[in-house]
C-alpha cells in the first residue's frame, strides 16, 4: 500500500450508474471535517462536472480524466491515489488495465466484480506483482460478496468462541430481499456467458467451487442448483443467482486465512421462497427465470429509482452445523436496495477501511474477510446500515 499520495481515494466510473451513487455517498457521509481527500474520475471532464453538480458534491471536488483505452491516463490516475475504487464493468472487458497498473504501482484497488473466471486470471497474472508492490487488490466489494463473505467469517468467529473449533458446514440462505438489478449486472452476466461459450477453460472455472483457490481442491460441495425443500427451516429454497460468485469468494477467504474454516469446509447458498405449494411454485419460477440474460434485461446505465433504492432491504441467514449435530446461527441484514443503495456504501467503506484501518494487510489479491475482517464489519455496522447478529 502507498503511505502517501495526493488522494486517499479516487472513484473511477463516477459518471456511471453505481459510480455516481458512490460519489454521492462520499460527498454526503464524508463532508467537511472528515479529513478525506477524494476525487471523481471518468472519461469525460464535462460529464464529471455535471454529475458533481447534480449530486451536490462540493464544487472543489477534484475531477480526474482517465480512460481504460489510454494506459498513460490510467497510470497517471493510479499514481495520484492510495486506492482506486472502480465501478467500470464488465470487468472482463474493461478491468485488466487498471488491475495491472495498481499491481505495478502499489495502489490499492476495490471493485464490484462478480466474474470468477476473470478474477482467477487476475490472480494468476498479477498476484505476485501485487505482493511485491504492496498493492491490496480486493474484488467483489458489494452485495456480491461482502455480506456473505463476512457473514460466514462472523459465524466462524463465534463458533471458535462457542465450540473451540470451526464449523465444517454452513448454509447461507436469503430469507428476504427487496431490490432490482441494473444494466451493469446484466452486462456482466452476458459477457460471462459469451466468454464461457468461446473458451472451455472459462466454462470449467465457472463450474468449479474452488476456482479461486489455486492449488487447492476441497471436498464436493452441496447441490444448490435446483429447488429443494429445507426441513430444518420449513421452507422451499431456490437457486440464488449470486451464489456462483459468493461461494467462490467464501472458499477463497478460507484459503487465504490458512483454512481457518477447515480443509473439509462445505458451503452453499439458496433463496428461501416459503412453505407449501406456493413456496414450491415460487422456487420453480425462480429456478427457470432467465430474464437477466435476455434482451429484455435493463441496459448499462439503467437501474432502480431513488425510491426503490431507499425502500429496498435484505436479510441473510447463516446456519452452521458441527459434525456432532450442534448448530449455530447468525444473520446479516442491510438497509436499502442490496445491489445499489447498499452496495455503494459497502464498496466505499471497504476502500476507506483499506486506507485507514487495514494497514497491516500485505500486498496481494484478497477477498474482504481476510483483508479487513472485523474492522470492516465494524465500519459497515456503524456507517453503512448493515447489522450482524447471532440468532438463537
Amino acid at each position: 500500500m502507498k503511505q502517501t499520495a495526493e488522494f486517499d481515494l479516487i472513484v473511477y466510473g463516477a459518471t456511471g450508474y453505481t459510480g455516481r451513487l458512490v460519489a454521492e455517498y462520499l460527498s454526503q457521509a464524508y463532508a467537511d471535517g472528515a479529513n478525506l481527500r477524494w476525487a471523481m474520475a471518468g472519461r469525460d471532464a464535462g460529464k464529471l462536472a455535471m454529475v458533481r453538480q447534480e449530486i451536490g458534491a462540493p464544487t472543489d471536488t477534484p475531477l480526474v480524466v482517465a480512460d481504460i483505452g489510454d494506459p498513460a491516463s490510467l497510470r497517471a490516475m493510479v499514481g495520484r491515489t492510495r486506492v482506486v475504487l472502480t465501478t467500470v464493468g464488465p470487468y472482463q472487458l474493461y478491468g485488466e488495465p487498471l488491475v495491472a497498473a495498481c499491481a505495478e504501482m502499489g495502489a490499492d484497488y476495490v471493485d464490484l466484480c462478480g466474474e470468477p473466471a476473470w478474477m482467477r486470471k487476475m490472480i494468476d497474472t498479477y498476484g505476485e506483482a501485487a505482493g511485491r508492490s504492496g498493492a491490496r487488490i480486493v474484488f467483489s466489494c458489494g452485495f456480491d460478496s461482502i455480506p456473505f463473505d463476512l457473514g460466514v467469517f462472523y459465524l466462524q468467529q463465534a463458533a471458535r468462541q462457542r465450540f473451540g473449533a470451526p464449523l465444517p458446514r454452513i448454509k447461507g440462505r436469503v430469507r428476504k430481499m427487496k431490490g432490482t438489478f441494473s444494466g451493469g449486472t446484466a452486462a456482466s452476466l452476458k459477457a460471462t456467458l459469451a466468454a464461457a461459450k468461446a473458451d472451455p477453460q472459462v466454462l470449467r472455472l465457472l463450474g468449479d467451487p474452488f476456482a479461486l483457490t489455486p492449488g487447492f481442491n476441497g471436498p464436493p460441495q452441496p447441490a444448490a442448483d435446483r429447488p429443494a425443500y429445507d426441513d430444518s427451516l420449513g421452507s422451499w429454497a431456490a437457486p440464488f443467482i449470486m451464489a456462483a460468485i459468493n461461494t467462490r469468494n467464501v472458499h477463497r477467504s478460507n484459503f487465504l486465512l490458512g483454512h481457518a474454516y477447515g480443509e473439509d469446509f462445505a458451503y452453499d447458498e439458496m433463496l428461501l421462497t416459503g412453505p407449501g405449494e406456493q413456496g414450491r411454485a415460487t422456487a420453480e419460477a425462480v429456478a427457470s427465470d432467465r430474464s437477466l440474460a435476455s434482451d429484455k434485461a435493463p441496459k448499462p446505465g439503467e437501474g432502480p429509482s431513488r425510491e426503490e433504492r431507499e425502500n429496498g432491504f435484505y436479510d441473510l441467514l447463516f446456519i452452521g452445523e458441527m459434525a456432532d449435530g450442534r448448530t449455530l446461527r447468525a444473520s446479516v441484514a442491510g438497509k436499502r436496495d442490496p445491489g445499489y443503495g447498499s452496495t455503494s456504501r459497502m464498496i466505499a467503506e471497504a476502500a476507506l477501511c483499506l486506507v485507514w484501518e487495514a494497514q497491516e494487510t500485505p500486498g496481494g489479491i484478497w477477498t474482504a474477510a481476510p483483508a479487513m475482517g472485523e474492522k470492516l464489519i465494524r465500519r459497515l455496522t456503524e456507517r453503512a446500515g448493515l447489522t450482524f447478529r447471532m440468532e438463537a
